[in-house]
């Protein structure tokens, strides 16, 4: 097969594994994610030469394949700074995703092949881990908007979900540095005088400045029942960190809703899938302290790595890999900045701020509660 082919076979191979899940809710059997894996990263070696490269320093070739998906060798999310990590031209790409920060003046760039297998991967996940009861929601954005940040991923995704999903009341809030807040209350207010359950999506980041002012102005609100917030991160490169149980917390107070209404994506630049909290779908007793688990869908994969890059047993602390098999036209396997723990088919991510000293720790699930 030429290129057209195969790119063309490979993607709906993947589109169907995602629809499959997301319609009839038929998991992927490990078998079958290994296949699958092995034969995207071996066509990402005939056509991304970059990646081809830096896996023959790896000593993995066409010549030298691997036979489980654990021996793919992960790209560093760092080289998308380096090179353009395409299988095809990237001047081509329907997609161009950039991520916040630089390397030596380059912001790194994800270049998609098409939208096809980026919309049904985010709406599919999006379904099952932030609207497990289906309803309509009126999407109140603290993100990027795609209209002024064409290349923000963040922006994109809550742009189509805004779109397929939303209640034809979108707004968003943030233009540039500068945060609309009297339109965001004025938005809030009017939800809750016409019971229109309401997502608000926005960066961490973003959520404590709205905490902040609106325990400035002294406002409280009692969102509709069914509301809840998608927060996704974003401390990175700020002066501020705010505590993730603390913030949850004010955020509960301020919205006036529990918990487990609150869920914590976690995305990047260079994947096209997303993880998230399993609050609404396992739907637990808000009162009791307990661990968060990420959750991904089921073409989405990580492992933990020591500093070796040899896979670390459940429970114990390393660095993330992760292996998106949407990922077709970049890279399959990225390695990633952040610390985390795997347990069973979820993980407890620890974020960056405990340093690399945590790597090969051993904790128990328990252990990560922060009493």
């Amino acid at each position: 097969m030429n290129y057209a082919e195969e790119s063309h076979q490979l993607d709906a191979e993947i589109f169907t594994v995602i629809q499959r899940w997301h319609d009839y809710d038929r998991d992927l059997p490990e078998d079958a994610f290994n296949e699958l894996a092995l034969r995207v990263f071996e066509h990402q070696l005939h056509y991304n030469q970059p990646y081809a490269r830096y896996c023959e320093t790896q000593n993995v070739s066409l010549e030298r394949m691997p036979e489980h998906w654990h021996e793919i060798p992960p790209v560093p999310s760092a080289a998308f700074k380096e090179a353009a990590l395409t299988t095809f031209d990237p001047e081509q790409a329907a997609l161009v995703f950039e991520t916040s920060g630089t390397t030596a003046g380059h912001t790194g760039r994800h270049y998609m092949e098409s939208t096809k297998l980026y919309d049904a991967a985010l709406i599919a996940g999006f379904d099952r881990f932030m609207r497990p009861d289906h309803i309509r929601l009126r999407y109140l954005n603290l993100v990027p908007n795609p209209a002024l940040n064409p290349h923000s991923s963040l922006g994109y995704m809550m742009g189509r979900v805004s779109e397929r999903r939303g209640d034809g009341a979108t707004a968003w809030y943030l233009h540039g540095e500068t945060f609309n807040v009297d339109a965001f209350i004025g938005d809030l207010e009017a939800a809750v005088e016409y019971d229109r359950p309401v997502c608000i999506a926005a960066t961490a980041f973003a959520l404590v400045n709205v905490l902040d002012i609106l325990h400035e102005r002294r406002r409280y609100f009692a969102l509709p029942t069914g509301s809840r917030v998608m927060e996704t991160g974003g401390f990175k490169g700020r002066s501020r960190v705010v505590d993730r149980d603390d913030l949850y917390a004010r955020t509960a107070e301020r919205f006036g809703m529990t918990n487990c209404s609150i869920v914590g994506e976690y995305g990047m630049t260079e994947l096209t899938s997303q993880y998230y909290d399993d609050v609404m779908v396992i739907g637990h007793d808000h009162s009791i302290a307990r661990v968060r688990y990420k959750l991904a869908p089921p073409w989405l994969r990580a492992r933990v790595v020591g500093s070796d890059g040899a896979t670390l047993p459940d429970g114990t602390v390393g660095a993330l890999v992760h292996v998106d098999l949407a990922n077709r036209s970049s890279c399959v396997a990225i390695l990633t900045e952040d610390l985390g723990v795997r347990f069973d088919d979820s993980l407890v991510l620890i974020g960056r701020e405990h340093g690399a000293a945590l790597r090969g720790c051993s904790l128990a699930a328990e252990d990560l509660i922060v009493r």
